[in-house]
């Protein structure tokens, strides 16, 4: 809070509004042929009262505010969701994040195909169109990478510890209705998922899995699936590892046994105490972040709302717990409704700081009644200090000054 222009104690100086050469923002204008293009304007015009100047004329598509900036962290094959930055649960289409093995192909949508054959009574190939023609479903889940886990130092954010989820409604056609038309046979376990990408990205998926809730989605919050999502077409498994959601998806092979791929092998696989590796953990566990206060928050001593999101693979989250002392007691915090199954639920808890240095955590549980595990328990279970499927609960801790940082035993 400020406070009102030009009464006692306001900290807005007459030069600076009559100043400001220096570009303040880009904005949407209208030319004298009609055209909206951007144009750069001064802190002096972005000040000017907007009720007494006419704005730009509704536009083909809509634009975020230019002083609204929110961005994806990239690297080479990967970029991650702004979660201390969202509001609500549902992630932009433009923020999903995205994890790509040979980089995002170009396709035609009306010369895309998706063959189904194999262990089937009649080998079918179904356009883009044909997807379409069939009963649609919309469905609100997240998605999120087998490898989201960041740990190497205090000042990460939640976009950079779990940045690789997110939240979309999807639209498309059940796979199991695929699966009637082509006449599944009886004996066949497993089919293989090939997508269209340069990796030739390939995983085998059990039969149940595709029968059950499996989707071929072509559309993602209402428009058309994305290119980085999978344009124009992509698996979308609920609850299980995004890379079993093939994107681009061409071709689905159905077998009695699964292909043994270099993704489920050599890769998305993941080591357990007595030497041993785990292969086919497909669900992704409960798990949950304060995204806020987080890293790179300051807050200021009495009453904070902390705030965050939860999720489970096995179902719905039937609670969170908060802990503001360290993990000595805990208090369940308020589920943002309606929950829903397989998807990110918003959590609350009202928390008065009284200035001292603390640490604060979350913890999910599901309806199945898994909890979410403690650092040290997934190290003494794996044997290791990361990987695929890990899913600590994340500790910030708060300092005197209002800094908010990971806490250290990530580094370990």
């Amino acid at each position: 809070m400020k406070p009102i222009e030009g009464y006692p104690g306001s900290k807005i100086k007459r030069r600076t509004l009559l100043g400001g050469a220096a570009t303040a923002a880009v904005v949407l204008a209208q030319t004298a042929f009609g055209k909206v293009m951007q144009k750069a304007v001064t802190q002096a015009e972005l000040i000017v009262d907007p009720t007494k100047k006419l704005g730009p004329p509704p536009g083909a598509i809509g634009t975020r505010s230019p002083f609204e900036k929110p961005f994806k962290l990239p690297s080479d094959t990967s970029s991650r969701t702004p979660l201390q930055d969202l509001f609500g649960t549902l992630t932009p289409s433009d923020l999903h994040y995205e994890r790509h093995h040979g980089g995002v192909p170009l396709i035609d949508p009306d010369k895309y195909e998706l063959l189904i054959h194999g262990m089937v009574k009649k080998p079918m190939i179904f356009t883009l169109r044909d997807l379409k023609k069939f009963p649609s479903v919309s469905r609100t889940m997240f998605l999120e990478c087998s490898g989201n886990f960041r740990g190497s130092k205090e000042t990460l954010s939640p976009q950079e510890i779990c940045g690789l989820t997110s939240q979309s409604e999807w639209t498309g056609v059940m796979l199991s209705t695929l699966f009637r038309e082509v006449g599944i046979d009886p004996r066949a376990t497993w089919f293989l998922a090939e997508g269209s990408d340069a990796a030739v990205m390939t995983r085998s998926i059990p039969i149940d899995k595709g029968w059950q809730d499996t989707m071929v989605a072509y559309a993602q919050n209402g428009e058309a699936v994305r290119p980085e999502q999978g344009y124009p077409a992509r698996l979308v498994l609920p609850g299980w590892e995004g890379n079993t959601c093939v994107k681009w998806v061409r071709r689905i092979e159905v077998s009695d046994k699964p292909f043994m791929t270099r993704e489920e092998t050599s890769k998305y696989t993941e080591p357990v105490t007595g030497g041993k590796i785990r292969q086919f953990s497909f669900v992704m566990d409960a798990r949950s972040i304060i995204t806020y206060p987080a890293y790179p928050a300051k807050v200021e001593k009495g009453w904070i709302e902390i705030r965050g999101i939860a999720w489970s693979g096995r179902g719905k989250v039937v609670k969170v717990e908060v802990s503001t002392n360290g993990g000595n007691t805990w208090n369940e915090a308020l589920l943002q409704v309606p929950v829903l199954d397989k998807a990110h639920t918003g959590f609350r808890f009202l928390w008065r700081w009284n200035g001292e240095t603390t640490e604060i955590m979350s913890r999910a549980m599901d309806e199945t009644g898994y909890t979410q595990p403690f650092y040290k328990t997934l190290l003494e279970a794996r044997g290791g200090t990361g990987g695929y499927h890990f899913n600590p609960v994340t500790k910030w801790i708060v300092q005197k000054n209002g800094e908010v940082y990971l806490h250290p035993e990530a580094k370990k």
